[in-house]
C-alpha cells in the first residue's frame, strides 16, 4: 500500500488475459463472488449502483455503498465513486482497476482516491479499506480462473 494518506494503492499480477481479468471485475453475478453482489450494476458510464456490506458505526458507515461508473475503456479500465449511501455528503471516492498486459497474464493496478488527510476517521477507515482491498484482489483470482 501507498504511504500517500490521501489514496490506496495496491498492485496485482493474475496469471489470466485481460479479457478474462475484465469480465470478473464487470460481470454482477462475478463481482459478487469476490467482493459484494452488486445491485443495478453494469460497466456503463453513468450507471449507478448499490452495494451492501458490513456497517461499521465506529466508522460513520452505514453498509450501504452508492456508486456511478465514470469511466470504461473495456479491456483497460473502470473507475466508480464509492459513497455511503447514507451519509448527508459524499464521500469523493474513486475507485479504479487498471488492467496492463503483462507477458500472457494481467497486471492490476487499483486505486481508492479521496481520503482526507485532517479527517480521523477517514485516515481509519483507508487503514481497514486498504487492507479489506488488498484480501478482495486476492479473492479476485479463483473467481478469474473459474470464469
Amino acid at each position: 500500500m501507498t504511504d500517500d494518506i490521501t489514496k490506496i494503492e495496491l498492485d496485482h499480477f493474475y496469471p489470466h488475459p485481460p479479457e478474462k481479468v475484465w469480465r470478473a471485475l464487470t460481470t454482477p453475478e462475478l463481482m459478487g463472488q469476490w467482493m459484494m453482489p452488486p445491485i443495478g450494476f453494469e460497466p456503463v458510464v453513468g450507471n449507478e449502483f448499490e452495494m451492501k456490506a458490513q456497517p461499521m458505526p465506529g466508522q460513520n458507515f452505514s453498509g450501504e455503498i452508492r456508486g456511478r461508473v465514470l469511466e470504461v475503456v473495456e479491456p483497460e479500465l473502470l473507475s466508480v465513486t464509492w459513497n455511503d449511501a447514507q451519509a448527508d455528503h459524499e464521500s469523493g471516492w474513486v475507485i479504479s482497476w487498471a488492467l496492463r498486459p503483462e507477458g500472457t497474464g494481467t497486471r492490476i493496478l487499483f486505486s481508492h482516491t479521496g481520503f482526507d488527510p485532517e479527517d480521523q476517521v477517514m485516515q481509519r477507515a483507508r487503514s481497514i479499506m486498504g487492507n479489506g482491498w488488498q484480501a478482495m484482489l486476492g479473492n479476485l483470482e479463483p473467481v478469474i480462473a473459474a470464469a
